[in-house]
């Protein structure tokens, strides 16, 4: 607990920063920072709370479900099916070849998959598969997508978004979103159920309630401050000595990863009557919020929630998949 008063304020100060220098996923980073830091130099994990874990998964569950919410993906499905299963493959190929190179299958695949990161962290950890490395590699490809982003975006004209104020009543929605999805989850045999089942939960209530949802913006911090902690409690100096070994291969995969999926946001242009600038926003290998500031199209929401819920249905089948490929004696 005493190591707690240090990692949580040296956290919230490392977010606060990151967030005033408009870092891409701050708090989740600050939270890595702060816990892996304490980790690291008492040399010993720092555990997070189960439960709060669990409402973390939640509100990302919650935060992810928000774009759909209104919105109809049918007219996008076949070509959202199309460009995620693509994109997914070639993680899975990547992630196999990445496991003959000292990681576990697991987390060789979760480590590449495009998308999710911020549920990566909970969906290693259901899978078996080394949280730490795949919450480095995760960061690492969200960070150079997210600065490219804006960077490609800076060539094209661009809208810009406002987020509304949440309502008092917002404080107790939410959670009880998180709440009442994780059981329902579990009732009915979800994947990764404290996700999935929030998440659903909400397009549900946000399609049959004439009101926005809005999180409240402290419980999404919190949120992200408990994935970023779990994942950097876990920091040892032989998982970074890993990490920096097998990052020549990870740099080469993320640069790999970009130009094939800038490749299909020009076939998804073509497709669907967009311009270069939408199909690549549409396509692009993870940074899904930055994504949703930048997009000037529902087509572009549309394919990235698409993918966002293949990429989450994909890793909580992930070690039935493995099993599978493994030959029986």
């Amino acid at each position: 607990m005493n190591r707690w008063l240090v990692a949580a304020p040296l956290s919230v100060a490392l977010g606060l920063l990151l967030s005033w220098l408009n870092v891409p996923a701050a708090w989740i980073l600050a939270g890595i920072l702060g816990a892996g830091s304490v980790a690291l130099v008492t040399e010993e994990d720092l555990p997070v709370n189960e439960h709060l874990f669990t409402f973390a998964r939640g509100t990302v569950g919650v935060l992810a479900a928000l774009p759909l919410v209104g919105m109809n993906p049918l007219p996008y499905l076949l070509p959202g099916v199309v460009a995620s299963a693509s994109v997914i493959a070639l993680g899975f190929v990547g992630g196999l070849v990445l496991a003959n190179h000292g990681v576990s299958r697991e987390t060789g695949v979760l480590s590449l998959l495009p998308g999710g990161a911020s549920l990566m962290p909970a969906l290693a950890r259901d899978a078996g598969a080394d949280i730490r490395y795949v919450s480095l590699s995760q960061y690492l490809r969200l960070l150079i997508v997210s600065v490219s982003l804006p960077l490609v975006a800076s060539q094209f004209s661009t809208t810009s978004h406002t987020d509304a104020d949440p309502a008092w009543w917002m404080w107790l929605l939410v959670p009880g979103l998180i709440v009442a999805g994780a059981v329902v989850g579990r009732l009915v045999r979800l994947p990764n159920p404290s996700v999935f089942g929030p998440m659903i939960l909400t397009v549900c209530v946000g399609a049959g309630v004439d009101v926005e949802i809005v999180p409240p913006r402290l419980l999404s911090i919190v949120g992200f401050l408990a994935i970023g902690w779990m994942c950097g409690g876990g920091l040892s100096v032989p998982a970074l000595r890993q990490f920096s070994r097998l990052l020549p291969a990870t740099l080469a995969y993320i640069a790999g990863l970009m130009l094939a999926c800038a490749g299909m946001g020009w076939l998804m242009a073509k497709w669907l009557g967009l311009s270069f600038y939408e199909g690549y926003l549409a396509t692009s290998p993870g940074a899904l919020e930055t994504v949703l500031v930048l997009a000037t199209s529902p087509a572009v929401v549309a394919l990235q929630v698409i993918r966002l819920i293949m990429v989450i249905l994909f890793a909580g089948w992930l070690p039935k998949i493995l099993s599978g490929l493994t030959p029986r004696g």
